[in-house]
């Protein structure tokens, strides 16, 4: 394969002026796309350039180019939604288009295949690209058709890349229980994926005396990438910003406030699923991986640090002992007087909505300062008329359980304590911890402790 990449952002406006400025500027920018390496290939299409006075040349230097090159050339085209309002860049569009058509009746030969990167709406692009006579669905870019192709990694899949990794670096771990952590928290999300191994492979594993992976250093690589920022993050966030439905829909499964019906319809579960935000779980929607999730969770929870002052306390006191490990019950107990001394005389605990929604969000706002940097946390959120948010966070290299649950009388609370000591097995943890959310009017700010498990009313 030889593979050019080209963007058109950044060139300017006049390379759009008219067909005879634009079609050799387009050769000269597929040109550059080849590389350094490739300085013959270059030099070929840099003295052609000087022959072009339109499409139709263009065109036609393409066909003599893939035929004298006789290889497997790739065209990927980036940024594409950037360029899309220009006509000349959508005539080239169209052009290469029906060369691709020509190629496949055998009467043209053109690049062995053509990808558009930054594509928002493909059936809008193809639209565009079409004259209006031509409006149909039956793209010959492969658009129209379904890919049901799943893209991210499985378990097995990543534990093939791994053991390849080990066969060149030496290196000890258990593949199975590795290729599990790493998917526990990316999903398979290709990105995700080489992420936390580079992450592994080049700042955690110099720093240990042996040469071996362990399923602690894949949380420690989990903990940093979510602290760092990086295009990925920040597309993720520019997307939230650009649409409040979709702001609302992450903020709502973040804060297990509500469950929505996976519909692929929903012009907003689509989008989130275009964007990577969403995925269809067991026909809910849900976020995507562990790593989306916190990184999420920590801007939306930012945004409203400042704008209140019950993080004020956090910063004034500790709640690390003195071996380093984190005191989560003080956490628990100063969260439960911070809302009795700043909330309880308000009318926000008289509403409901406030119970439900913003107290869960007051404690990940708590929360997050006193693990920030040394450890980091993700949720689970029970979708059943119970409305559990189960918080796990990892600090350090321990591991704690809190479930924020809404108080619904005695025999729920007491399924409750069963399903959450479920949970801990599931997590491997012999203690855990219930942040009870009690609207009733009888309530009382309570503290409790029973067997393992400690409950702490609010």
């Amino acid at each position: 394969y030889l593979v050019s990449s080209i963007s058109f952002e950044g060139v300017g406006d006049k390379i759009f002026e008219n067909e005879e400025t634009f079609s050799p500027k387009v050769l000269k920018i597929i040109a550059d796309g080849f590389g350094p390496s490739k300085e013959t290939v270059k030099d070929y299409l840099y003295n052609v350039c000087k022959t072009i006075s339109g499409l139709d040349t263009l065109s036609e230097e393409i066909t003599k180019f893939c035929i004298l090159y006789n290889s497997k050339l790739v065209l990927l085209i980036d940024e594409v939604d950037k360029s899309s309002n220009n006509q000349l860049f959508l005539s080239f569009l169209g052009m290469l288009r029906n060369k691709y058509l020509q190629r496949n009746a055998g009467k043209d030969h053109t690049f062995h295949s053509v990808i558009l990167a930054g594509v928002h709406d493909v059936k809008t692009l193809k639209l565009k690209i079409r004259p209006d006579a031509e409006q149909k669905y039956n793209s010959p870019w492969n658009i129209a058709t379904e890919f049901k192709v799943d893209m991210s990694f499985n378990p097995q899949e990543i534990s093939t890349m791994l053991d390849d990794y080990i066969r060149d670096k030496k290196v000890e771990m258990d593949i199975a229980k590795i290729s599990e952590r790493i998917y526990h928290y990316t999903g398979g999300y290709p990105f995700l994926v080489s992420r936390i191994c580079k992450e592994t492979d080049e700042v955690i594993l110099p720093g240990k005396k042996e040469n071996k992976w362990t399923a602690g250093d894949i949380d420690s690589a989990a903990k940093e990438i979510i602290l760092e920022r990086n295009t990925n993050f920040e597309s993720l966030i520019k997307h939230l910003e650009e649409n409040r439905t979709l702001y609302r829909y992450v903020g709502n499964l973040i804060l297990g406030n509500k469950n929505y019906s996976y519909n692929a319809l929903n012009l907003t579960i689509n989008l989130g699923e275009i964007h990577g935000i969403f995925k269809n779980l067991n026909h809910k929607i849900a976020i995507s991986n562990k790593i989306y999730e916190e990184v999420l969770t920590n801007y939306i929870t930012s945004k409203i640090e400042g704008t209140d002052d019950i993080t004020n306390d956090v910063v004034q006191s500790s709640y690390i002992k003195p071996d380093g490990r984190l005191n989560i019950e003080k956490v628990l107990l100063k969260f439960q007087e911070v809302i009795k001394e700043k909330y309880s005389k308000s009318d926000l605990l008289k509403s409901p909505e406030f119970l439900e929604n913003d107290l869960r969000l007051l404690f990940l706002v708590f929360l997050k300062p006193v693990i920030n940097g040394i450890g980091f946390s993700f949720k689970e959120v029970e979708t059943s008329e119970e409305k559990r948010l189960d918080i796990v966070i990892i600090f350090r290299d321990e591991k704690f359980v809190v479930e924020l649950k809404l108080w619904r009388g005695g025999e729920y609370h007491w399924q409750g304590i069963k399903r959450l000591k479920d949970y801990m097995l599931c997590q491997g943890v012999k203690k855990g911890y219930m942040l009870i959310m009690d609207k009733t009017r009888s309530k009382e700010f309570a503290f409790y402790e029973e067997d393992e498990i400690t409950m702490v009313w609010v």
